[in-house]
């Protein structure tokens, strides 16, 4: 059983919190993951919104999955990036304006492919959906 929207809210407070005060590193079950706070417009409520996400490093370009933690829809985030793509992204103690580009073919297959090669969860979550997991390029404006 998920989370509610209000208790999902609260838990990424409090990694939010966590990733501020630490200089962009979360202990816990999120040790040693690459980590970003995204900061969105919401698709409903046009309110500002920070998601921190798992992301994987092409290059120097940060790749984020829609995996909802391999739920079968999507996560609400997915939406609001789908409709405001400019998003500020916080990596570490650095914080920049980006576009959101979501991946498509075979650009799409060697970003989950790298995701599922440094953190196997995530090739897991999409073998175990029917729905294709989106995925992000964040590109530096």
């Amino acid at each position: 059983m998920g989370m509610s929207d209000d208790q999902l809210l609260g838990f990424n407070r409090g990694i939010v919190e966590e990733f501020r005060d630490n200089d962009g590193k979360c202990g816990g079950r999120f040790e040693g993951n690459p980590m970003l706070l995204l900061t969105m417009t919401g698709a409903k409520s046009g309110r500002e919104l920070v998601s921190p996400l798992t992301y994987h490093a092409a290059g120097d370009v940060q790749v984020i999955m829609a995996s909802a933690g391999g739920a079968p829809s999507h996560p609400s985030w997915f939406y609001n990036l789908v409709a405001q793509p400019s998003v500020v992204v916080e990596l570490g103690t650095e914080r920049f304006e980006a576009t959101a580009v979501r991946l498509e073919g075979s650009e799409r297959e060697v970003a989950l492919a790298g995701f599922a090669a440094e953190m196997p969860r995530f090739g897991d979550y999409q073998a175990g959906v029917e729905r294709e997991i989106p995925l992000f390029r964040l590109v530096r404006k």
